[in-house]
């Protein structure tokens, strides 16, 4: 059975490829702007709209190849005090958003959602907490020199598999989840579908 990864994520294609998963990736075509602010007016928290926006993605791609298991992903940053952070878009918005997480420990929140056939068969949320160190201005500075515009598609300003990692004092949870894929639970399921060999 063909997965299809609801994505153009380079880190969740990387992930799939380097466990050995068969998969396509292709772009599901959602406003995911449009999506996050109807998800956010009905007061959703960061878990349920990163499963929200999971499952949005893989349905869109689902209609169009119903026999594919499609894999639909996201995840969502939540501050101590409950604030949400998106991708940033400017540099200056990276560096806010981390002078923000400075010295706080925040959540990461990553969705997988499979659809079969215009339906969610299986779905995961995991969380990783991060505890940030409190680093100086001018490591900050060096480390946007460095890092953007790497880190513009990654929610918080960083990538944990890069220099992102300096930023942090301790990690609880999965390095898989902080890259935004509940990937040991995945792989579990696609045995059991058959996808994957047990």
């Amino acid at each position: 059975m063909t997965l299809i990864l609801a994505s153009q994520s380079a880190a969740r294609r990387a992930m799939l490829s380097d466990a050995g998963v068969p998969h396509d990736a292709m772009a599901p075509g959602v406003d995911e702007d449009a999506a996050k602010q109807a998800l956010r007016a009905e007061g959703n928290d960061a878990r349920r709209m990163a499963d929200a926006l999971a499952e949005l993605k893989a349905l869109k791609l689902s209609r169009r190849f119903p026999e594919a298991l499609v894999l639909g992903c996201d995840q969502t940053l939540a501050a101590v005090d409950g604030a949400m952070f998106d991708k940033p878009e400017t540099r200056d918005e990276a560096a806010a958003q981390l002078r923000a997480l400075r010295g706080t420990t925040h959540r990461l929140i990553s969705a997988a959602v499979i659809c079969l056939g215009g339906e969610p068969i299986w779905r995961h949320v995991d969380v990783a907490k991060l505890a940030m160190r409190d680093f100086s201005d001018g490591w900050l500075e060096t480390y946007l020199d460095a890092e953007w515009p790497a880190i513009a598609g990654c929610v918080g300003g960083y990538r944990l598999e890069g220099l992102g990692a300096q930023l942090f004092a301790r990690i609880d949870g999965s390095y898989f989840t902080v890259l935004g894929l509940p990937l040991l639970p995945l792989l579990d399921y696609l045995r059991v579908r058959g996808v994957l060999g047990s």
